[in-house]
């Protein structure tokens, strides 16, 4: 399952925190535009169905330090 709309902004930056990279440093990662990104986290657009599962593959990829975020996220 994936997370609603309301949860996107909070989920993004998170992450990103969680990265430690800027809107442009995520962005280059998922090969998007911080522009996109910037609109992500202020909820003026969501992610493609294709951003969500690079999102999601980020969070697999930390181990621990994104397995929360998985769990409240993509009820894993």
């Amino acid at each position: 399952m994936t997370p609603s709309t309301l949860q996107i902004p909070e989920l993004i930056q998170a992450l990103r925190k969680r990265l430690n990279l800027s809107q442009e440093k995520f962005a280059a990662r998922l090969k998007v535009s911080f522009q996109t990104v910037n609109r992500w986290e202020r909820g003026h657009a969501k992610p493609s169905p294709m951003a969500m599962t690079l999102i999601e593959l980020q969070l697999r990829q930390m181990g621990e330090r994104g397995a929360d975020l998985l769990e409240a996220y993509f009820n894993e």
